[in-house]
């Protein structure tokens, strides 16, 4: 028994001197080690956007959605609809790159993998934000659970045990004690809460939007100016009423009617006559009435009535050139309108076509030939029948550049008269802005004016600066 344990003594003393000298041998690679769980909310992001390989690719190099194989296997090629419109993936919430705190665990809705509706884009483009938010909500939830569960050693934080937010405190000096006293803010949220549980959102069916303006010019020139001049002052006042039907309560429906009222007044230093001239005056109403037909087409009724409230002469003289009623004109049409907006709501367009349309001209003043505006001697008013057209922009090209042009065109097929209204307004802030009116008219009943080449064209071109005031329902 002694030489078998002398035996084993040495046999264990070679080992260990052979086991000091032998160098380090690296370890099998097939051998697999699992790291600790010390992975970083980032890291996971980057592989789960990475876990795409070039089988994931169709033959132009796009990722092939989810849905593909489904719509392959389940429908026929010939009669597939037409393909899903995504939306796009938004960006998840900054919130995500910060340390994980624990909240609660929840039961994380799931959307079946069979219904692609909470991926493609809504009927209506002004609820896509809703799905997109949602998606990324979703994402953000069960990519945080996902890393809580898998990576519980990192998870620092608890939002049980974090501290409560610091508290605030206000003070007041009293001078009759001398004393100042500290008193802790406390913010009651029930009459909040309550009031906001309260609140009633009304439906509103029709839309209004109010536009007032006051602007004016005025120039100076002392009597000893080098140049000479007169002083002059010019002012321009108008007011704007729009009421539209709410198409989206009512889309198959348009209703509108704007009325507009402008007056322009100008010093007429050189007219021994008339202290002011009157530079604008029109009193203007435009209706439509439109059912929807398909897509953004509308079988519609447009009415546009429009006069001169006041009387306007000719410089030095008590010759009328405008009055009351003298004229106006009264214009109905029947066809289809287009109406489009964008879905920023920056800009608006509306094109309304109408073969068939009545043309009345009045006028009853009898200080004034009728020929100048295209009425026999002797009548007061001429009808037409022809066809008309009117286009409507409305344009914002900046935060406070806004530009709305209306072109409007009718013909009998004899006689011809447009007009193209163009109003760029800019807005310095909420009280003042610039404007500048182009009017561009064309009547092929015009006389032409002597000593000049304006003959069927006019124009009137207007720049002024001053008051505004606006007001939407929304």
């Amino acid at each position: 028994m002694k030489i078998l344990a002398i035996i084993v003594v040495l046999v264990s003393a070679a080992v260990s001197a052979v086991s000091a000298q032998t160098p380090y041998i690296e370890p099998d690679s097939s051998i697999v080690v699992r790291p600790t769980s010390d992975r970083k909310l980032i890291e996971l992001i980057e592989d789960e956007e990475s876990t795409f390989t070039e089988e994931d690719l169709d033959e132009n190099g796009e990722l092939i959605s989810a849905f593909d194989d489904m719509w392959a296997d389940t429908l026929d090629t010939a009669s597939a609809p037409e393909p899903l419109k995504f939306l796009p993936v938004a960006p998840l919430p900054s919130i995500l790159f910060m340390p994980v705190v624990y909240d609660e665990f929840v039961h994380i809705d799931s959307v079946s993998p069979f219904d692609p509706e909470p991926f493609v884009e809504a009927p209506y483009a002004d609820l896509d934000w809703i799905k997109i938010e949602a998606n990324r909500a979703r994402r953000y939830r069960e990519l945080k659970q996902r890393y809580m569960l898998d990576n519980i050693r990192d998870v620092r934080y608890n939002i049980y045990t974090m501290p409560k937010p610091p508290k605030k405190y206000t003070a007041t000096v009293d001078p009759s004690t001398e004393s100042i006293t500290v008193k802790e803010i406390i913010t009651d949220k029930k009459p909040l809460v309550a009031e906001a549980a309260n609140t009633d959102v009304a439906r509103k069916n029709w839309l209004h939007a109010v536009d007032g303006r006051l602007q004016f010019s005025q120039a100076y020139i002392s009597p000893n100016w080098y140049q000479g001049g007169n002083n002059n002052v010019n002012g321009i006042g108008s007011f704007k009423w729009n009421v539209k039907l709410n198409q989206k309560f009512h889309p198959k429906f348009i209703v509108e009617a704007t009325t507009e009222y402008k007056v322009g007044l100008a010093s007429a230093p050189q007219d021994s006559i008339h202290a002011y001239n009157i530079t604008q005056d029109q009193f203007q109403f435009n209706g439509t009435l439109g059912l929807k037909a398909i897509d953004r087409w509308y079988y519609s009724v447009n009415a546009q009535f429009k006069t001169q409230l006041l009387n306007n002469y000719k410089p030095n003289t008590r010759e009328l050139k405008a009055a009351f009623m003298t004229p106006g004109e009264l214009n109905l049409g029947v066809g289809m309108t287009y109406n489009y907006k964008n879905p920023k709501r920056k800009f608006s367009l509306d094109a309304s076509i109408s073969p068939f349309s009545y043309n009345l001209k009045i006028a009853t003043n009898p200080g004034i030939p009728k020929k100048n505006f295209g009425i026999e001697p002797g009548h007061h008013t001429t009808s037409e029948f022809g066809s008309n057209a009117e286009v409507k922009i409305n344009w914002t090209l900046a935060w406070n550049v806004t530009y709305s042009s209306r072109l409007f065109l009718f013909t009998d097929y004899d006689y011809t008269q447009g007009d193209w209204e163009n109003t760029f307004n800019f807005s310095i802030n909420r009280y003042f802005s610039t404007q500048l009116y182009i009017h561009v008219r064309y009547d092929s009943h015009q006389l032409p004016l002597e000593d000049t080449n304006w003959h069927h064209w006019q124009l009137k071109e207007i720049l002024s600066f001053g008051f505004q005031y606006q007001f939407k329902t929304i």
